[in-house]
């Protein structure tokens, strides 16, 4: 986390300093842009974050196990694939609460299939994909994607438990 902060403060730094020598005002217009984007996600990410912490301490390790844990296997993937496809919201929301179930005892096979569903699915995105784009359209993506998400479950899985 430290070196990611590092590397966000230099490029904001450098940004800032490009809009400073251009000399038109555009480093104080992209702070304002920049703080109204902050008081817009604030709310959002103190709630995401309180879910993902009272995630870690509410829900029993036994039980994470047992549901989305390591040996939970095919199971814990499936479910991780539909929580995901179900998940409202965008990364502010559903990253954090990876982040607590992964603290809390979630296998990374399950969290990497929540957040393929997350991506690929999008239940919550369905009506206006409908919408704009067909519902013929709409249908060919989701079968094109539907087995991506366990499938990458899978791979994660894999891969996690070849490097322990």
């Amino acid at each position: 986390m430290l070196i990611s902060t590092i590397v966000m403060g230099v490029l904001a730094g450098i940004l800032l300093a490009i809009g400073y020598y251009k000399g038109q005002g555009q480093h104080i217009s992209g702070l304002k842009s920049g703080l109204n984007m902050t008081l817009e996600i604030l709310p959002l990410l103190i709630l995401a974050f309180t879910i993902a912490g009272m995630v870690q301490v509410l829900l029993p390790h036994q039980l994470l196990s047992k549901w989305v844990g390591v040996e939970s296997g095919m199971r814990g993937i499936l479910i991780g694939t539909v929580a995901g496809g179900l998940t409202p919201g965008g990364p502010y929301v559903s990253l954090p609460v990876v982040a607590g179930l992964l603290r809390a005892g979630a296998s990374a096979g399950t969290m990497v299939a929540f957040l393929t569903g997350w991506s690929l699915w999008a239940i919550s995105r369905l009506p206006m994909e409908f919408g704009i784009l067909g519902w013929k359209f709409t249908l060919i993506r989701l079968a094109s994607t539907f087995f991506f998400p366990p499938i990458a479950g899978l791979i994660a899985q894999a891969i996690f438990s070849a490097a322990k």
